[in-house]
């Protein structure tokens, strides 16, 4: 795909967000005309940039889209909602045939059928459609727009012509003028505005609303033959002596050449405004800076080449100390280093965040789809979104959409009540869903709170019992809290009934299962009566990950720094077998302790060393304690994610570089303990 395709998908795609937020806050307040020039701007725009790329059904559509809501516009009366959701529904089938264009390259198939199908919806929803039935604009007889003392010094045969061509001439390849042009014998022409483009500043220079009266000294069997295949509305008189009565412009005899000409040049006089369709213009601000993802990458890459070197010249820096020698060298090495670690670690912030963009872009596709599930639902909800314009990377702002829609999906299915139970317990009838971001220290937050009824705790252990999920006992025994973490586990629904919004078990377990694989996780609260929140906590950035190296068997691996509470040591004779495994008191809590080199399939026997080194680590609820050989250093490392063969191997996050040049496995410490 070239750069010029590539530009056009984004910014259609920014337009197409910018007009789904203006209509939806439309349907909120009808009466805000700056919402209403907003989305009569973007769908303008959105048309221009199909038209550059040939994309005519894209533009026919978007024209028609446009049109129907400039209408409402010149009246006093708010739009109706019938027409918001048709032209959100245009706006669908706009982004379907982006996301064809992107994957494939070139316009979608069956595009001018679907562009059809939305037309006619489009003009379904007025009460006045002016296309449901083609037909002349009322006016007097339109022989009156004749000059009957100019036509006396001309010959006979003579017929007159008024033709009205259809609004969307311009994007059927019709040219009304070239073809008035291609009329046997033109006199004379004249050419005035429909009735619903008189006023210029509310003209669309994009729709075509000519009314052309033409008198030809021709047959009135040639002139139906060459007006046959005119794209309107034509009308035909033959005129008898001694001919009519007014004309605006008597021109050549046989050329309609000068008409053309004044007509275009009248047109192009129209003052500039209405060349951006009579809207208000925004008001001017400095460019958005645009980088392809492609490049941004390349300097991430870049950057986390860097930092190895910045590692390497840590390790030198090292070396150097054991050299009793070259004590100013030491010296100097360590200052060097210290001062090229402060600028390598500004240098990579900097380059992260090109990659942040604001949670924005995943929030606005959510009020419309809430008003959809709620309606489907029987059910009246509203989505209120707060920190909107928080930012993490850009890898992580994409694959939110999928677990938040699973997320208000629920919320809305489940946790909402219906709005007579709702009266029922003294709340509103309408439900709440508040969509929250949040910056916390090197985490980004979502949080996801409604005000329905909380997760019903007793029907989830009754549902876990009858699938035999763990047993009476075990599930009378747990705490409400780990309880209601059951609905994450595979499979689990508490709906009675499959529909098609929810019932199957996938999307609470697929939140957390995407959640988690971007070393994020989920957290959940709820009260009975009074609604739930979920939480889901995520890195700010996947590329750089603060570690902790240790070392077992001769491996150098890494550990999560956040997920690890503290290192000890430990008496081997602390070291509990329960089973075929093994624990550890620490602070009289007792602890699994998992051997890291037999977790990771190294063969190795202990050394008969009386000290165990422990790192205890935490991971949602559960912790444990790592053995290992030796504990290393603090870094932070560029991650590389596992690909190809080795993509799925179970308790590996990625892979960075030492400074000896040497391999770092860095582990998954949610797999390493599950």
């Amino acid at each position: 795909m070239n750069e010029f395709m590539e530009q056009f998908l984004l910014e259609s795609r920014e337009l197409v967000a910018q007009a789904i937020d203006d209509l939806l806050a439309l349907g909120q307040n009808p009466a805000d005309r700056d919402r209403l020039n907003g989305a009569l701007r973007a769908f303008h725009t959105l048309k221009g940039g199909a038209g550059i790329v040939d994309f005519a059904a894209m533009a026919r559509l978007l024209h028609a889209a446009e049109d129907v809501l400039a209408a409402g516009r010149s009246s006093e009366a708010s739009i109706p909602p019938d027409v918001l959701d048709a032209c959100l529904a245009c706006l669908d089938l706009t982004s379907r045939w982006l996301d064809a264009m992107q994957a494939r390259g070139e316009t979608p198939i069956g595009a001018e059928l679907d562009a059809n199908d939305m037309i006619a919806r489009l003009h379904a929803s007025r009460d006045d459609d002016e296309h449901a039935q083609a037909s002349l604009p009322e006016a007097d007889d339109w022989l009156d727009r004749l000059d009957a003392s100019a036509l006396e010094a001309i010959g006979w045969p003579r017929t007159a012509l008024r033709y009205v061509p259809d609004q969307d001439a311009f994007f059927q390849a019709h040219d009304p003028l070239a073809f008035v042009a291609a009329l046997p014998n033109v006199i004379s022409i004249d050419a005035c505005l429909t009735g619903s483009a008189a006023a210029l500043e509310i003209m669309n220079p994009f729709s075509c609303h000519l009314d052309l009266v033409v008198v030809m000294a021709a047959s009135g069997e040639d002139v139906r033959a060459a007006a046959a295949g005119a794209l309107g509305v034509t009308e035909i008189r033959e005129l008898d002596p001694p001919g009519g009565v007014a004309v605006t412009t008597v021109l050549g005899e046989h050329s309609a050449a000068p008409a053309v000409e004044a007509i275009e040049r009248s047109l192009m006089t129209t003052d500039p405004a209405s060349v951006q369709a009579g809207l208000p213009l925004p008001a001017h601000s400095p460019a958005a800076l645009r980088v392809a993802m492609s490049r941004i990458d390349t300097l991430v890459k870049l950057t986390g080449e860097l930092i190895v070197l910045k590692n390497a010249l840590g390790h030198s820096a090292r070396l150097s100390q054991n050299d009793t020698t070259s004590g100013a060298l030491a010296a100097s090495l360590r200052q060097q280093h210290a001062q090229f670690e402060r600028l390598a670690t500004e240098l990579q912030t900097a380059v992260l965040r090109i990659r942040v963009l604001p949670l924005r872009s995943v929030f606005r596709r959510f009020p419309k789809l809430v008003k959809e599930i709620s309606a489907s639902v029987g059910k009246s909800v509203r989505l209120v979104s707060e920190g909107d314009d928080t930012e993490a990377d850009a890898m992580i702002v994409e694959a939110l959409f999928e677990p938040l829609l699973h997320i208000l999906r629920n919320a809305i299915d489940h946790g909402i009540e219906d709005p007579h139970s709702r009266e029922a317990a003294g709340k509103p009838a309408m439900g709440t869903v508040v969509l929250r971001a949040r910056r916390d220290a090197h985490s980004v937050v979502v949080d996801v709170r409604d005000d329905g009824g909380g997760v019903d705790v007793a029907r989830v252990r009754a549902v876990a019992a009858e699938r035999q999920i763990a047993g009476s006992g075990v599930l009378a025994a747990m705490a409400d809290a780990e309880a209601a973490n059951l609905i994450f586990l595979p499979g689990f629904s508490t709906a009675s009934a499959i529909t098609e919004l929810s019932g199957r078990g996938v999307g609470m377990d697929t939140v957390k299962t995407n959640i988690e694989r971007l070393g994020g996780r989920v957290v959940l609260e709820t009260r009975d009566r009074v609604g739930t929140c979920i939480s889901l906590v995520l890195p700010f950035s996947l590329m750089k990950t603060a570690i902790m190296t240790v070392e077992v068997a001769g491996q150098v691996c890494g550990l999560p720094l956040d997920t690890i509470v503290e290192t000890t040591s430990v008496h081997r004779d602390r070291v509990i077998q329960i089973g075929s495994g093994h624990a550890v008191v620490l602070r009289n809590r007792t602890l699994p302790l998992i051997d890291l080199a037999h977790a990771l399939g190294f063969r190795q026997e202990r050394s008969a060393s009386t000290e165990a080194r422990i790192v205890v680590m935490s991971v949602e609820t559960q912790m444990a304690g790592l053995e290992v050989d030796r504990l290393g250093e603090r870094m932070d490392v560029m991650l590389t994610p596992m690909d190809g063969l080795l993509a799925g191997v179970r308790g590996i996050a990625g892979t960075s570089l030492l400074g000896d040049g040497r391999v770092l496995i860095v582990l998954n410490a949610e797999e390493l303990l599950g």
